[in-house]
């Protein structure tokens, strides 16, 4: 595949905002609840710009959410309209609806309501919601141009996703941002198989505890008795006495988290991929890099609907963000590192607009690109006609003796140890945090580099640029003593010595040797052969753990190094394996043991790292 462009600098750099006018004074609103096809009916908003009339059409923009559509009211407005201030301010029909269930719909909520092929006239499901409230938006709303967009980030990304499936034929474009694609595999609570605990009792105390599902009661974080998540969590113990002391019993999904550990049935018609065929609406997929909620979901979306809609217009973009951070504000910069331009803005308005308005409105002049992706490191926006890019050739790093990263094998077998210990898990921060952060997924990993549980493999320092562009494929060959394990597989940037501070230095940064995770990713071993049927380690029996994780686009500086960090716990982002082969929702305090952790090196059944290198000489840097 041929690289299609590099973007100048000065067509980074975004116009002045547009003026910001009160929603009422651009905008009036209507308030509807729409039937369903089984009678049940659904609350919805509907803001109309006030200029509207039969000689001034508007296109409708569409999104559906499960966190409610406040204000709730005709004379109360919402403080900003759309996916953007210049979706806003370019005018459109924006509408916005309580999913089945939740707030002020009625009906049966249900998380990530299967989809149902095939259906009967009486049977519904997420898509037939959305194509039955298009139908009635169609007939009953006046002065728009008969197209109609989605757009939603996150859960409301799943219910865009959803409404590509048996698409009415009047929505013509759509874009699902950081979107649910599977709860199990990789998106939110699971990570091939690994439990995502911080995250997941925020969120469900947030949106499924008592109360939650009022519109009259504002989202709210637990209120946990201490700020230091890592020790609050660890004397909990387990994962039963954890859903006893915060969500006190009463979050009913949990249940079915614990209930359905497995890969089983339960998951499987949840999973939204298999579903993505011949899709006719435009798609433009979006999301983050730094995204720690729906990474997954966001590139396996854009990469299911292109192989399985080949004709269809599929569209990709991924920037230097954290969940949802490309909606608003600058995103230029995340946690300690800095991307040196206005991200958000330049995607808003450069990218996201455009799209919608050659789809709905016939815009000719408006440009959409296959692949719009952000390149860290060097921070520039490139475009592709694919991603990944086809010219990105695989290479292999190999973890080695002494902490050698290299291109080639070590010419002798082996293997590297270290000691997990449940009781000790390494943590996910070098910081205070009760719950899952933004930030983790780029922070400094020194702290985890000093420990004796994180094996560390580098490189010697890179003599030219070196960038990596599509998922990373971690082999590990292990043995444990344990009969479960998890293994958490992290690539690292590290800067060199004399890496400059940031001027100004209001938290005082030290970035000579900053360790930048660019990726990390755990896996639970049990699922190592399946993730249906689980298998016991055999103690001291070398087994292979590969899996793959998920994209980067990341250039390694000249001087910088490659760095893979190897550890078994990951706390409390990710829950404590007992490294006792059960069923961990189940476990007690007794049922956590140390394990010695064997890593195997060697030029036969070693350890590595796959990558694709997307470089002019990616030989000159691979030593």
């Amino acid at each position: 595949m041929r690289f299609v462009a590099l973007f100048v600098l000065a067509a980074l750099l975004p116009a002045a905002p547009p003026e910001k006018k009160p929603v009422s004074e651009q905008y009036t609103k209507y308030e509807y609840r729409i039937p369903m096809r089984d009678g049940t009916k659904l609350f919805t908003a509907v803001y109309i710009p006030k200029d509207a009339a039969p000689a001034k059409p508007y296109p409708i923009l569409f999104t559906r959410t499960p966190y409610a559509v406040r204000p709730y009211g005709a004379d109360q407005y919402r403080e900003t309209l759309g996916p953007s201030e210049f979706a806003q301010q370019k005018g459109y029909i924006f509408v916005y609806q309580d999913v089945r269930g939740r707030f002020a719909s009625e009906g049966v909520f249900e998380q990530v309501r299967p989809y149902i092929p095939n259906k009967s006239a009486s049977q519904f499901d997420e898509a037939s919601d959305t194509s039955d409230s298009i139908s009635w938006i169609l007939k009953n709303v006046a002065h728009h141009n008969g197209n109609v967009g989605m757009w939603g980030i996150s859960y409301p990304g799943f219910y865009a996703s959803m409404g590509l499936l048996d698409a009415h034929p009047a929505l013509k474009a759509v874009s699902p941002q950081a979107p649910v694609g599977d709860w199990f595999i990789g998106d939110d609570w699971r990570h091939n198989g690994a439990f995502y605990l911080a995250h997941a009792v925020r969120w469900f105390y947030m949106n499924s505890r008592e109360g939650a599902n009022d519109p009259k009661v504002p989202r709210s974080n637990p209120e946990y008795e201490s700020p230091d998540g890592y020790n609050l969590f660890l004397q909990m113990g387990t994962l039963e006495e954890i859903n006893e002391r915060l969500l006190k019993n009463k979050v009913s999904y949990w249940k079915d988290l614990m209930d359905h550990s497995t890969y089983d049935a339960f998951w499987k018609a949840r999973d939204v991929r298999p579903h993505l065929v011949n899709v006719k609406p435009a798609v433009l997929t979006v999301g983050g890099w730094f995204d720690a909620e729906d990474l997954f979901g966001t590139l396996e979306t854009y990469k299911r609907n292109e192989r399985q809609s080949p004709s269809g217009v599929n569209l990709l973009v991924m920037g230097p963000w954290s969940h949802g951070q490309w909606a608003s504000g600058k995103g230029d910069r995340l946690g300690d590192v800095n991307f040196h331009q206005p991200t958000g803005p330049y995607y808003r308005e450069h990218i996201e607009l455009p799209f919608f308005e050659k789809y709905l409105r016939g815009d000719a002049k408006a440009v959409t690109a296959e692949a719009q992706v952000f390149e860290t490191g060097t921070n520039q926006w490139r475009t592709f006609d694919a991603w990944p890019p086809k010219q990105a050739t695989e290479r292999t790093f190999h973890l080695g003796h002494d902490g050698r990263l290299a291109a080639n094998p070590p010419s002798r077998g082996g293997y590297v140890e270290y000691l997990s210990d449940p009781a000790r898990p390494v943590p996910f921060v070098p910081y205070i945090a009760n719950t899952m952060t933004v930030e983790h997924m780029l922070d400094d990993q020194r702290f985890a580099a000093a420990r004796p549980d994180v094996l560390v493999f580098e490189t010697d320092p890179l003599e030219e640029d070196l960038t990596l562009a599509g998922p990373l494929e971690a082999t590990l060959h292990i043995s444990s003593t344990a009969t479960d394990s998890d293994f958490v597989v992290k690539l690292i940037d590290v800067y060199p010595n004399d890496y400059p501070n940031p001027e100004p230095n209001p938290k005082n940064l030290k970035m000579g040797g900053y360790q930048q995770l660019v990726r990390g990713e755990p896996f639970r071993a049990k699922f190592r052969k399946s993730f249906e049927k689980p298998e016991a380690l055999v103690p001291g029996q070398i087994e292979q753990i590969a899996y793959t994780l998920p994209d980067v686009f990341h250039t390694f500086r000249r001087g910088h190094r490659l760095m893979v960090q190897v550890q078994s716990s990951w706390f409390p982002l990710v829950d404590r394996n007992p490294q006792k082969f059960m069923d961990i929702p189940k476990a007690k305090r007794t049922d956590f043991v140390k394990a010695t952790q064997r890593v195997y090196v060697g030029p036969v059944a070693g350890s590595s790292l796959k990558v694709r290198v997307l470089s002019a000489r990616p030989e000159a840097m691979l030593r």
